[in-house]
């Protein structure tokens, strides 16, 4: 069984946080199923977002751990802005969590498959 959006994206802070890294909640969706992006951003001042993995990447018909795939990789804040605003034109209840972590460490804190 699928954990709740608002379950999963708290254990994510709290794992980010314990791991001596920083997490935020930029954005709120809803509650139960709302897609989840994740912004990483690095010291270097360019950042990469992780989206939803697609369908096809799942090898079961329910899958249990949320997948993320590499949507923008060393972008600016200005192509991040944009790239998340036609998302939530599309989707309006998605999550937006902002990371700073070690470069190279996302996948220790989310699962990550190549689109």
């Amino acid at each position: 069984m699928r954990v709740t959006t608002d379950l999963w994206v708290s254990a994510l802070v709290r794992r980010v946080f314990s791991a001596g890294g920083y997490a935020a909640v930029m954005r709120r969706g809803a509650s139960e199923a709302g897609a989840v992006f994740i912004l990483v951003r690095g010291r270097d001042g360019l950042s990469a977002l992780y989206g939803p993995a697609a369908q096809t990447s799942y090898e079961a018909a329910r899958p249990e751990e949320r997948l993320f795939s590499v949507l923008q990789d060393a972008v600016d804040d200005a192509a991040v802005a944009a790239r998340l605003e036609r998302e939530s034109r599309f989707d309006p209840d998605l999550w937006v969590v902002e990371l700073e972590i070690g470069a190279g460490e996302a996948e220790r804190f989310f699962a990550l498959t190549t689109p």
